[in-house]
């Protein structure tokens, strides 16, 4: 299936995207694709709800915005330089281990919402991403185990304000975090939808232009190493996304570096798990 969130922002309600492009509303059936959702089946619950109702269920017209696939979640941790040639691009070392680091769930949005250059920003970054969605509470989980506490995947846009995040110390949580700075969806995939998240082609087009264009194959640590190592230092909760790293092409990488502008349009997609597209505002008072 494919999880939806469609109204206005704040306001959102739960749908379903069927493989003809019909939305479908659910939201008689789910108060919201929230941790509770996810923790207590609901999944399952729906797709059998579907089987049985899906030529009576309301429709949703295609001209109303999305909002991103999942309620606010517990938490959004990433991944960096989880990619060789992102690696190289960024001047840093093939870590050891993942590098683990948070984004504010308050940073989240639809994958269409324009995305906003904070205030006092000087160099706002471009990172398509998987994302990966947690559908059981886990801890210390194996990497054999882990496929089967996920709920689905979705596509995450982690934007970055470099000079916040490597120019005034401390963590990179600052450049990361930002109202706007996380567009995902169009939709949430289950995981039934995505057979082998590790080879998914991604790309990413700044007005038109290709920034980005790899393979979720050429990652350093697969989804599945990912969860297990994320899930030894926090217990990951229904709805927590995962964000996987992203390939090389992001402006810091280029020579000479280039950052977005207002007017700006970002466009995106992973394989199946359909495009967004962002324009970029100007912050204002």
């Amino acid at each position: 299936m494919k999880l939806i969130r469609w109204g206005e922002a704040g306001q959102e309600k739960p749908g379903l995207l069927l493989n003809d492009g019909t939305r479908l509303d659910v939201s008689n059936i789910v108060r919201d694709y929230d941790e509770k959702f996810f923790g207590d089946g609901g999944v399952d619950t729906l797709r059998r709800w579907l089987d049985r109702n899906e030529s009576t269920a309301p429709g949703v017209s295609s001209s109303i915005r999305l909002g991103p696939p999942i309620s606010r979640p517990s938490k959004i941790i990433c991944i960096g330089v989880n990619y060789r040639e992102h690696v190289a691009e960024s001047g840093a070392q093939v870590p050891r281990e993942p590098v683990v680091f948070m984004k504010a769930t308050s940073s989240l949005i639809g994958p269409n919402d324009p995305v906003v250059i904070p205030k006092n920003a000087q160099k706002l970054d471009w990172e398509v991403e998987l994302a990966v969605v947690i559908g059981k509470k886990a801890s210390y989980l194996t990497k054999e185990e882990s496929f089967e506490f996920v709920a689905g995947y979705t596509l995450h846009n982690d934007y970055s304000e470099r000079s916040f995040q490597l120019e005034r110390g401390g963590q990179w949580v600052k450049g990361k975090s930002a109202d706007t700075f996380a567009p995902v969806g169009p939709f949430l995939a289950t995981r039934d939808e995505i057979p082998n998240p590790n080879n998914l082609a991604m790309w990413l087009k700044v007005n038109n232009e290709f920034r980005q264009n790899s393979n979720t194959r050429e990652m350093i640590f697969d989804v599945a190493a990912l969860i297990s190592y994320v899930s030894e230092f926090m217990t990951l909760l229904p709805g927590d996304v995962i964000s996987t790293g992203t390939p090389a092409g992001v402006g810091l990488g280029m020579d000479p570096p280039q950052y977005l502008k207002p007017g700006d349009v970002v466009s995106l997609g992973i394989e199946g798990l359909g495009e967004s597209q962002q324009r970029i505002s100007a912050w204002k008072a």
